[in-house]
């Protein structure tokens, strides 16, 4: 089973010059933790409701005038529509991470979260091992 069969291909997404103010409502909207950050298509960075409350709110940044660009994380791990879905799985738990951008030639056209993963019988146990692999270091903190 390959990435781009059971990734979600409709994606929202938000532009680095939006607000976090802006990032924030739609994390709210559609219920989601995560929006991959694209310019014109082409994904430059991953920000998350972490991301606002540590980058933004923590240090008394202002939600309305702080740039998403400014509170994203740049360094994303994606993947490709036709890598195995087990090989993306073990790439989540290896860098402890619950979601991943799918990319063709640098564009944003999917995302493949643990749930995807977990809604497939073929790759449940896929996604239990990634989830412990994120997990393990919890009790080590």
């Amino acid at each position: 089973m390959r990435v781009q069969d059971i990734m979600t291909r409709q994606v929202i997404g938000i532009e680095p010059e939006e607000t976090v103010e802006v990032a924030a409502r739609q994390l709210a909207q559609y219920n989601i933790g995560v929006l991959p950050v694209t310019r014109q298509g082409k994904l430059c960075g991953m920000v998350t409701d972490r991301d606002l409350v540590i980058r933004c709110m923590a240090i008394n940044r202002a939600p309305g005038n702080t740039l998403v660009k400014d509170v994203m994380t740049k360094q994303v791990v994606s993947v490709q529509p036709e890598m195995d879905a087990s090989v993306a799985a073990h790439l989540m738990g290896r860098q402890q991470i619950r979601r991943l951008p799918v990319t063709e030639n640098g564009r944003l056209c999917g995302m493949l979260s643990l749930g995807d993963l977990a809604c497939r019988e073929e790759s449940v146990m896929d996604a239990a091992d990634a989830l412990t692999d994120i997990t393990a270091n919890l009790s080590q903190r």
